[in-house]
């Protein structure tokens, strides 16, 4: 596993283990690494399109929920 896969993965545990109802803000994908992949439009970091980076501040836990699950996705960690 990658670090950067590494780092994505300890920060979904502590996503999953926080409820939707959790008045706590989950956790950013983010990992510090910057660079989109052209082709699959994400970053090569958080794994996440610009559109979900951009919207993540203004998403309710919902929302970055469903983010989560698609990074784990994108990642290979589901």
């Amino acid at each position: 596993m990658t670090p950067a896969i590494e780092l994505i993965a300890e920060k979904a545990r502590v996503a999953r283990a926080m409820g939707l109802d959790s008045a706590e803000k989950l956790p950013s994908p983010c990992v510090s690494i910057c660079r989109m992949d052209a082709a699959t439009a994400t970053c090569e970091g958080c794994f996440r399109t610009l559109e979900e980076i951009a919207g993540w501040s203004r998403m309710d836990n919902a929302a970055k929920h469903a983010i989560w699950q698609l990074v784990e996705q994108r990642a290979g960690l589901r």
